[in-house]
């Protein structure tokens, strides 16, 4: 039988995620409804500019206090999508203070500071749940938190940035440089004015931190994500890639180490065999591909970003955290049990590429290969071109810790003969 008092809903933010959400909760209201149980009601709006003409929204429901809106104490639901740090956090913490349940999409906030949101959340018998902050509309939180949590995940990697894979995607199919790749995306509106964010990989990053926390049942932290932007990535390297079979990807990789002791989150640009499946992720579109003992291989794919489909997260959050509601229960809060250490880059073992540029002369290889062998770094392939007295050295190593490549490329930049390192590359996905 359906409760016939609704349930409220505050909403901070109404861009284009929030405004969305208020447009889904109108237009849906009664399939909200019949899935929760209850009727749920918009009761609430906080927003920055109150004078803008705002569709579908009783200017009543508007209010630039959002403090007062989250204090309000009748509140069941305060949804986040302003994201930032401040003022979100605080009031957030807030709404749990005063009775409500809260649904976020802000991946930096929780990246950096989750466990005192669950902390808070917890303390006050509430709930705190983020499918948007990650992926868009693609279900991979509750996936790795409920569906899996009787399995031991073992990776996650993934591209969970959709303005990075646009560019890189642009740069393999047409040849396009950096920069035009760029200015594309702009133009059609999947890089913002300042792409900072998403091409240095804060963003995959902060989603890196979330994805590992979940899957290995230990806090991490921003700061505890090694992070690599995609800005040098060349046509070259691409032509260098398909020489190889594959492409590249900005990839987010989540990794528990083979003794189980200790686990690694990242973020960097690496060459990916075509033959894997997050090859073939095109677009603006995202990718998860999921390790785990007993479920095996998982993909999670879809749309990562956009008004609508992060909108789609947020609903399925508020469904959930109203039927919770309902029940007088909270869902699962933050798993943090098996404390896990997080390793520093340097531990990381991988393949690389390494393309050197060189005097075409003879012996030029042997001293290469010479201080390859002396910092332990094995080498699978090498392939030399060049004339005029200038080449190019390509060399891929089989695995190797990030440490020990960092010594080797130190000690190569020292010999007379090695006139530079074009580029770096790591080989991942195999």
């Amino acid at each position: 039988m359906m409760r016939t008092r609704p349930l409220k809903v505050a909403l901070l933010g109404c861009g284009v995620v929030g405004s969305e959400v208020a447009r889904i909760m109108t237009t849906h209201a009664d399939d909200l409804a019949a899935r929760i149980g209850a009727p749920v009601e918009l009761a609430g709006v906080a927003v920055r500019r109150p004078g803008k003409v705002r569709e579908g929204i009783d200017p009543d429901l508007v209010t630039t206090d959002a403090t007062a809106l989250v204090k309000r104490g009748d509140i069941d639901v305060v949804v986040e999508v302003i994201g930032g740090i401040e003022p979100a956090r605080t009031l957030i913490t807030t709404a749990f203070e005063h009775g409500a349940s809260v649904v976020s999409a802000n991946k930096a906030l929780l990246a950096q500071d989750g466990a005192a949101l669950h902390a808070a959340a917890d303390a006050n018998g509430k709930d705190l749940y983020y499918e948007a902050a990650v992926a868009g509309a693609i279900p991979l939180i509750r996936p790795l938190r409920e569906s899996l949590a009787g399995d031991k995940v073992n990776r996650v990697l993934g591209i969970v940035n959709g303005t990075t894979n646009f560019i890189l995607d642009a740069m393999d199919t047409t040849g396009a440089g950096y920069q035009e790749a760029l200015d594309e995306a702009t133009a059609l509106g999947y890089a913002e004015a300042d792409p900072t964010a998403d091409v240095e990989g804060f963003d995959a990053a902060a989603k890196a931190a979330i994805l590992a926390g979940i899957a290995f049942h230990t806090r991490v932290r921003l700061d505890d994500v090694y992070r690599e932007g995609m800005t040098e990535v060349t046509a070259a390297d691409f032509a260098s890639a398909k020489e190889m079979g594959c492409t590249i990807k900005l990839l987010a990789i989540c990794e528990r180490a083979a003794d189980g002791a200790s686990v690694t989150a990242r973020v960097h640009p690496a060459m990916i065999p075509l033959s894997h499946p997050l090859a073939n992720v095109r677009g603006a579109y995202n990718a998860v591909f999921v390790e785990s003992d007993a479920a095996g291989q998982l993909m999670f794919y879809g749309p990562g970003a956009g008004g609508s489909p992060t909108a789609s997260a947020v609903l399925g959050d508020l469904v959930a955290v109203c039927r919770n509601r309902l029940g007088g229960a909270t869902g699962p809060g933050e798993s943090a049990y098996a404390a896990l250490p997080v390793s520093p880059m340097g531990d990381v073992v991988t393949r690389y590429h390494i393309s050197l540029d060189v005097a075409d002369k003879p012996g030029v290889l042997a001293q290469v290969a010479t201080v390859f062998a002396e910092h332990g770094v094995s080498i699978d392939t090498v392939r030399q071109s060049g004339k005029d007295g200038e080449a190019s050295l390509v060399v891929v190593t089989h695995r190797a810790s990030d440490a020990a490549l960092g010594g080797t490329v130190e000690a190569l930049r020292k010999l007379d003969t090695v006139r530079g390192v074009a580029s770096i590359m790591r080989v991942e996905g195999e």
